[in-house]
């Protein structure tokens, strides 16, 4: 069986040198965050002593694609194929009796400030959040699981803030049982396997359970666990769980908090959470994801929106080879569409197809597959050989934004598309975007013999 662990790649990746072990004591209020940021595109880290806690905390994990890629065991080149197989053969969970989450039991009253060791992030953030919770909640009236990731504020004792976009699928599920006058079950599960992190992101069907896709990215089931409390299961090899209850009709301000464009925003109040039970390994690790405009933030919806948006432009136009989100774009904003030979028209088909999928996009730009949309540099080309303005260029103003978009005004903004893709006869011999090239036999023979010279 696959290692289903977080712990399992923080072995692999100290033994590749890529795990910086922090054996100074730092503080959980804004120390590990300043090391975070400051450190947030080189190694993994893992501050083994700190302050009030005998639990380390572990950090930028999943800072690179490749990262991800490394958890899965597959090569980077393989992370959305991977992505794509997991959407398409989706495999479901497996329900086992014990699990390793559930050797040490804590019940109310519970002190989570006490229990574990949550960063306080930005200066104007009023207490500190849990970033890394993979939220699992089910739909009574379907009995349909959803699993999701929000930010969870610590509000003292057992008590927490979420704070969930109004569209998201669990606020949708928490308004039908404040509808029926009840409280939702949830469970918070912290320190978990790449793929369970990637799974919980997907753009999926209300209904459709996210579980499925993660033993997809696993290539087998994934391992849950009956929760203690709650009529819930969760990942069994998971670090830590919160078992507790979302209070729809109890609502708490949140005040400025960070968001992925590297701003704080102002959301108005969350829903109040409950916690009756914490349950989590012997040894147990707790993950922190930097919030904010920070690579893992960014690239953690990035990867998943990319392999979503891939497979639902696919269906309706199937010239287009893959989807990239930026990693400017805050993993969220920009898209890079790979197309193979478009029909005229094709690629601003796919431009206002996407930006109606992910409601986030606001920029988007369709290139050749002859173009890797990962680098900039040959993007940047495309557009300086292919894009021509008075033909390719759309601009669509006074369209519905998402609330996380810096700029909107009354949820409105303009969304841009740049089509820089060639014309029928661009590239034929004599014209005028003919490639420059050696003569093809002799470049073909040194190709081959490239390691002679």
């Amino acid at each position: 069986m696959t290692d289903q662990s977080m712990r399992g790649f923080l072995s692999e990746l100290e033994e590749n040198g890529e795990l910086q072990r922090v054996e100074r004591a730092v503080d959980t209020r804004f120390e590990i965050a300043s090391v975070l940021t400051l450190r947030q595109r080189g190694p993994a880290q893992l501050f083994a002593r700190v302050d009030g806690y005998a639990m380390p905390v572990a950090g930028n994990l999943y800072n690179h694609r490749s990262r991800f890629a490394a958890a899965l065991g597959i090569k980077p080149g393989e992370l959305d194929a991977a992505c794509a197989r997991a959407l398409q053969q989706p495999l479901a969970p497996r329900i086992v009796d014990e699990a390793p989450v559930q050797q040490v039991v804590h019940h109310a009253p519970l002190d989570i400030g006490t229990l574990l060791p949550v960063p306080h992030w930005f200066e104007r953030e009023a207490a500190p959040y849990i970033t890394a919770g993979v939220i699992v909640a089910k739909d009574r009236e379907t009995g349909r699981r959803n699993v999701s990731i929000a930010r969870l504020r610590l509000e003292g004792g057992s008590r927490l803030m979420a704070g969930i976009a109004r569209n998201h699928h669990l606020a949708r599920i928490a308004e039908k049982a404040l509808q029926r006058g009840q409280d939702l079950e949830i469970a918070v599960a912290i320190g978990n396997h790449a793929a369970v992190l990637l799974g919980s992101q997907m753009y999926v069907g209300l209904g459709d359970d996210e579980f499925d896709i993660v033993g997809g990215l696993l290539g087998e089931p994934v391992e849950l666990v009956k929760c203690k409390t709650v009529d819930l299961e969760v990942p069994a090899h998971a670090e830590i769980v919160l078992e507790g209850r979302l209070c729809p009709a109890e609502l708490i301000e949140e005040g400025a908090v960070s968001e992925f464009p590297g701003f704080y925003v102002y959301y108005g109040p969350g829903i109040a959470v409950e916690i009756g039970c914490v349950t989590h390994r012997e040894d147990a690790v707790y993950q922190a994801i930097l919030p904010g405009y920070a690579p893992e933030h960014c690239l953690l919806g990035a990867v998943a929106i990319g392999a979503t948006l891939t497979r639902d432009l696919q269906r309706s136009i199937p010239a287009v080879r893959r989807v990239f989100i930026t990693d400017g774009g805050m993993g969220r904003l920009h898209a890079v569409i790979s197309m193979h030979r478009p029909r005229l028209g094709e690629g601003k088909r796919a431009v206002i197809l996407a930006m109606g999928l992910v409601n986030l996009l606001k920029l988007v730009i369709v290139v050749e597959d002859d173009i890797d949309p990962e680098d900039p540099r040959q993007v940047e080309w495309s557009l300086a050989a292919r894009f021509r303005g008075h033909e390719d260029l759309l601009v669509l103003p006074g369209v519905r934004a998402d609330r996380c978009d810096p700029l909107h005004e009354d949820l409105v903004v303009t969304k841009i598309g740049m089509i820089a893709t060639t014309r029928p006869g661009d590239g034929e011999p004599g014209g005028r975007s003919e490639f420059a090239a050696p003569a093809r036999d002799i470049l073909e023979r040194v190709r081959a013999n490239l390691q002679l010279y």
